[in-house]
């Protein structure tokens, strides 16, 4: 499993004009599933996601959690985070989970995140999203296990 982590100001997803999720401060995810990725490894990293101190304090340190701001979660599935372009220009995808097996893990991943008490919007697995953020920072944190 692969998250792209933004740390955002607000960001929105939309499919055909309707806004499916949004969120203010917190962070953008885009998740990616691999087939050999388990419901162990998303609980892994939601506790890494709702642990990681990357917001500031009043030291204008990197110390505080999405839970320490009161952040709010935008998930996104996204199966290009598994694109393998060794091969020449045109992307292969083979090292991406199955469709079936990506959306139960990605909507358990987002289950997880609201079982830790945390807003958990989301964008429509499989549907062509526009994705809208105003990056805070900026800050990009890769996490994969």
């Amino acid at each position: 499993m692969k998250l792209v982590i933004q740390r955002v100001k607000n960001a929105k997803v939309t499919v055909d004009g309707n806004i499916t999720g949004q969120i203010e401060q917190g962070f953008l995810v885009l998740l990616g599933v691999a087939p050999t990725d388990t419901k162990e490894i998303a609980d892994y990293l939601v506790q890494k996601l709702v642990k990681l101190r990357v917001f500031t304090d009043e030291n204008d340190k990197m110390n505080l959690s999405i839970k320490d701001v009161g952040g709010e979660l935008l998930i996104v599935s996204q199966f290009t985070l598994y694109a393998d372009c060794t091969g020449g220009n045109r992307p292969s995808f083979v090292n991406a989970a199955k469709p079936d097996l990506a959306n139960e893990l990605y909507e358990y991943f987002m289950e997880q995140c609201r079982k830790e008490g945390i807003k958990t919007e989301h964008g429509i697995f499989g549907a062509d999203m526009a994705v809208e953020l105003l990056n805070d920072g900026p800050v990009t944190i890769i996490l994969e296990k």
